[in-house]
């Protein structure tokens, strides 16, 4: 039945009556319809139906969010460790809480004065005092509680906190933007405030004494060099030069060695302020003596800095200083730190004397070193005497050239030290004397050929790494004869040591093996019969490809050993690998297959080498799960080695190609594309319908343009 037709049958007063009474229904005009008519007896009273006394008290309903918060924690929490939460009652292990400065960044810090008259107009405001008798709450319980946090770090806080930026608004009047005496700087760091602070402080400086005013001078200067514009850092450079000897090397190296110890000292600074020394050392001249142990402790640590740039300024300013103080003063400053306790003090020491070395001569520092080299003290000072040894070469190179002879001479003796670490920071010292030398100096090393190999055969572990590098650097020096007959004497200890579970002794004995098949001396055939069928069964293995520290000496070594017997002796032997279940295995012989064919060309690759090669390479570039360079280059490399004789192949190439060109992938069809233009010569000398059928595949791929085009 319709609607309208029900409604005309019941009459509107009963449908009112079975609506539900709404406190809105009441009072709405005079003309309203009674809804429910109820004894007055039954009827429920409400406040709204009683007026309002004028002097009557309201009454108002209790809700719990009018009460005070408790103290105690009533929100349960989760227990250390644990998801589901629970009350507190329950666990007796305490909650790690964040610190009570969460939440007060810099979005919730109050607005500043200055802040204030920025945003407002200057006219129709003014700051309203605070009404009497008010006082802030100083309850620490009624403030912003810390946020609990359910598990704990190692630091002793748990959660996750943003790090908000340090500016200037946070640290307030800490970070000021102009500075007395100083102009306006570029910048002005919190930590500035540590070094620079007097020049806020406000105080008179006519009432201050000579040295505080030129303390205070000297500081502008500094925060100009450090912090100002490149004129006023300029200038300020300038005038530190010129007055340095008026300054004096006290007041400037308080100043200035502080902030060089500074953590958060960046790169920039740092160089500004090693410029500032090195030009100040140059006018102070023998005024820096007091102080050059006091600059040594500020600046040896940079010698061993990972960043190059922070090494070499250590080196620059060591150098100056020497030039400044004179050999004999920086080695009575030294002195004590020869024999330290401290391992990481000797090897500061060592690198500040070979420093010293390089700028005052090696003939002049080497009768010292004899000294030390030979001391009957304590053999930390004969370890750091030959640690300086070692330092020289590598830090100038065939420059020791001259002065080979007496640098052997001075740490000979020590290959038969009593103690282990004097033997085989020796052997190192001699390696790296070897590699700075060559292809020179094999006379200078004649007296310690003798110990050094009866050392080799006596040594195990460590010590064994560093003969080795020793001998493996003299060989090279040798003539062919000599050469020939210490690599087969050398060669039974690494073959023994090619089942070494040590990294670094496999690293060691690749290096060696490399440099034994590069000697003149060494012949093929000794190669091929003693040394490829171990290498290749110990070093080419699956758990090889995944070792980042030796795979890249692995390949370099096969290259090196493919130098020696040729490339279809070394292809011969890892052919089979592209056809490995591994990819990173399949990946490290593609990648020597490369390098050695690019190396030597494929003229001594047979037929059917050649065919397991083509295959393999195929197998490799199809089986890739990632697109990597090292399969494109090798198979680029392989197709341009063999040229005109691929033609047999060049089907099976080319619908690989096609079917990789129509992946789905835009990386695949992008190393197709690349394969193509590497390949293109190839083909074009060795199937021309195939370059046709290449040519007009419909792609609008820019790349695929490209390689269409080389076609």
């Amino acid at each position: 039945m319709p609607f309208s037709s029900c409604s005309s049958l019941i009459p509107y007063e009963v449908l009112l009556t079975n609506l539900q009474k709404k406190r809105w229904d009441v009072g709405l005009d005079d003309n309203a319809v009674v809804v429910k008519e109820e004894d007055s007896s039954k009827k429920r009273s409400s406040r709204w139906d009683v007026a309002a006394a004028p002097d009557a008290t309201p009454m108002v309903k209790r809700s719990r969010w009018d009460q005070a918060p408790s103290l105690t924690a009533a929100t349960p929490v989760g227990n250390q460790g644990l998801v589901t939460p629970i009350h507190p009652t329950v666990s007796a292990t305490p909650v790690p809480s964040l610190p009570i400065t969460f939440g007060h960044g810099d979005r919730n810090a109050p607005l500043s004065d200055e802040e204030l008259d920025e945003m407002l107009p200057k006219e129709g405001y003014k700051i309203l005092e605070p009404p009497p008798g008010y006082a802030p709450i100083r309850t620490p319980a009624r403030k912003l509680m810390s946020t609990p946090a359910p598990m704990a770090s190692s630091s002793g806080i748990g959660g996750f906190m943003m790090q908000e930026p340090e500016n200037a608004r946070i640290l307030g009047k800490q970070m000021p933007t102009d500075i007395p005496g100083v102009g306006d700087l570029q910048f002005f760091k919190a930590e500035d405030m540590v070094y620079f602070g007097k020049l806020v402080d406000g105080g008179d400086e006519n009432s201050m004494t000579v040295e505080e005013l030129k303390e205070r001078k000297i500081m502008r200067l500094l925060l100009k060099v450090k912090n100002g514009t490149p004129p006023m850092r300029k200038t300020a450079l300038r005038q530190l030069t010129d007055n340095a000897r008026q300054f004096g090397a006290g007041p400037l190296f308080n100043q200035i060695l502080p902030l060089l110890m500074e953590k958060t000292l960046e790169d920039q600074e740092r160089h500004l302020l090693v410029k500032v020394i090195d030009r100040i050392l140059y006018k102070l001249d023998d005024l820096v003596r007091p102080y050059v142990h006091k600059i040594l402790v500020v600046i040896e640590p940079l010698l061993i800095d990972q960043d190059y740039y922070a090494r070499v300024e250590g080196r620059e300013i060591i150098s100056n200083l020497s030039k400044a103080a004179g050999l004999a003063h920086m080695i009575s400053t030294m002195r004590p730190d020869i024999d330290h306790v401290d391992e990481y003090v000797r090897n500061t020491t060592a690198r500040a004397f070979a420093v010293v070395a390089s700028a005052l001569g090696i003939p002049a520092l080497l009768p010292f070193l004899k000294a030390v080299c030979r001391s009957k003290k304590s053999w930390q000072a004969r370890h750091t005497g030959v640690k300086i040894v070692q330092q020289i070469p590598i830090l100038m190179g065939c420059a020791i050239l001259p002065h080979l002879k007496g640098l052997v001479d001075c740490i000979g003796p020590n290959l038969e030290d009593e103690q282990a670490k004097v033997r085989t920071v020796t052997s190192l010292a001699i390696a790296a004397l070897a590699e700075a030398a060559s292809p020179y100096g094999i006379e200078s090393f004649d007296t310690i050929l003798n110990p050094l190999w009866t050392g080799a055969k006596k040594q195990r572990g460590k010590g064994l790494a560093g003969f080795l590098k020793a001998v493996g650097y003299i060989i090279p020096l040798m003539d062919e004869e000599y050469a020939n007959y210490y690599t087969s004497e050398v060669m039974e200890i690494l073959l023994r040591e090619f089942q070494s579970p040590d990294e670094e002794m496999k690293k060691v004995v690749l290096k060696v093996i490399s440099q034994c098949a590069g000697t003149e001396g060494v012949t093929a055939a000794y190669l091929k019969e003693n040394v490829l069928p171990e290498f290749f069964k110990a070093f080419w293995v699956r758990r090889m490809a995944l070792d980042k520290r030796n795979y890249r000496q692995v390949v370099e070594t096969t290259v090196d050993l493919g130098q020696k017997v040729g490339c279809g002796e070394i292809i011969e032997r890892i052919v089979d690998h592209l056809k490995d279940e591994s990819e990173p295995y399949r990946k490290m012989t593609l990648e020597s297959v490369e390098k050695v064919i690019a190396s030597l060309g494929a003229a001594d690759i047979g037929e059917r080498l050649e065919e397991r090669l083509v295959d393999g390479v195929l197998f490799a570039f199809q089986e890739q799960t990632m697109e990597d360079v090292v399969m494109l280059n090798g198979f680029g490399t392989v197709v341009n080695a063999l040229g005109t004789r691929c033609k047999p192949y060049l089907p099976q190439i080319v619908s690989t190609i096609l079917w990789r060109l129509n992946n789905k992938s835009s990386a695949v069809r992008q190393q197709s594309a690349d394969l193509i233009s590497r390949i293109a010569v190839v083909m074009v000398c060795s199937s021309l319908p195939l370059n046709f059928y290449i040519v007009n595949i419909a792609d609008p791929g820019a790349k695929r343009n490209n390689a269409a085009k080389m076609l």
